[in-house]
């Protein structure tokens, strides 16, 4: 085969599996809903299950839902007696076989009806002994596989996963699922980093390193020292004056007595940010304008000119909750 067929032959089997994906909007009906209304209101646990390929979507398709706040395992059809001590009664059996047929499920759907534990059957055939044994039953459209032989598992098994994200999609609808909360089961990684504001890393309330406009240096210099993050904030009536840095403090006591008021030397108008900034935005800022302090306020609806101080932001915060 010459290297410039390669693409020719992909590129069908890409028009392949687009055309038959579209079949998905037969799925898509009362029982779909019934589907999405059942796992929404479960009190335990959805257990996807699955034997060969469609095992290896039933561990994804339990993977996006516990990304998204709905208690999820994968088990095998492949199990000892012993394991059936995972699953409740108040748990779900979400099961995938594309015949339904499949004869390792036997026990676990003589398990599921004796204890009268809700099985949704994910399956093609009408007829099926899943399909048969669910109390939901999803029936999946017959597609065209997209390899050469029409033989190998390929439409089958993507049309299966975009099942399973199409009913992760309606229960992230029916949670109210928002990206704070999508943050708070991805406190790490790449997409918890983007995802993570100025708000959820600054220092707020009695660690933030603030001073009334008619302090001196010397009581400046102890704030800076005692909150350990290199500047004072000056505020009156706690809206933002002015900063001063550790440096401005003592270069300032050296040319001024103990006893002199800040205002006369605080740096005025300083760099003020909304807390719903991205973080890596922060660091990014920080970067650009060669400072390592950042504070975040409010303004003050009296005067829109005027904000009032709600935290402060350093660049160790930033590095060490892992933003780069």
């Amino acid at each position: 085969m010459k290297k410039n067929n390669y693409l020719s032959i992909v590129k069908k089997s890409a028009f392949t599996q687009i055309n038959e994906l579209k079949k998905i909007n037969q799925v898509l009906n009362k029982d779909f809903i019934k589907a999405t209304e059942l796992i929404s209101n479960c009190k335990g646990k959805i257990i996807t299950v699955g034997i060969g390929k469609s095992g290896i979507i039933a561990r994804k398709i339990s993977a996006t839902l516990s990304s998204v706040g709905v208690p999820s395992f994968f088990l095998s059809p492949d199990f000892n007696h012993g394991d059936l001590g995972q699953i409740e009664r108040k748990d779900i059996l979400l099961i995938f076989s594309y015949s339904g047929n499949t004869v390792e499920l036997n026990n676990l759907l003589k398990f599921g009806n004796r204890f009268n534990i809700k099985i949704i059957g994910v399956a093609s055939k009408k007829d099926s002994n899943l399909l048969k044994a669910s109390d939901i039953k999803i029936l999946l459209p017959k597609v065209l596989e997209a390899d050469p032989t029409k033989m190998v598992p390929t439409t089958s098994t993507t049309i299966t996963l975009l099942f399973g994200d199409c009913l992760a999609v309606a229960l992230m609808h029916k949670k109210k699922f928002s990206k704070e909360k999508f943050r708070l089961f991805h406190p790490g990684g790449s997409i918890g980093q983007v995802l993570t504001t100025v708000k959820d890393i600054m220092v707020v309330g009695k660690k933030m390193p603030v001073i009334n406009i008619n302090s001196n240096i010397s009581e400046a210099i102890k704030v800076i020292t005692k909150k350990n993050l290199g500047i004072v904030v000056v505020t009156q009536n706690s809206m933002i004056k002015g900063i001063i840095s550790d440096g401005d403090a003592r270069r300032g006591i050296q040319k001024y007595s103990k006893n002199e008021k800040i205002y006369k030397f605080m740096k005025k108008n300083p760099l003020v940010i909304d807390g719903d900034l991205p973080a890596s935005k922060a660091l990014s800022i920080m970067n650009e304008k060669r400072i390592t302090s950042l504070l975040i306020g409010a303004k003050n609806s009296k005067n829109m000119s005027q904000k009032k101080l709600k935290g402060v932001l350093h660049m160790h915060h930033l590095l060490n909750f892992g933003i780069k």
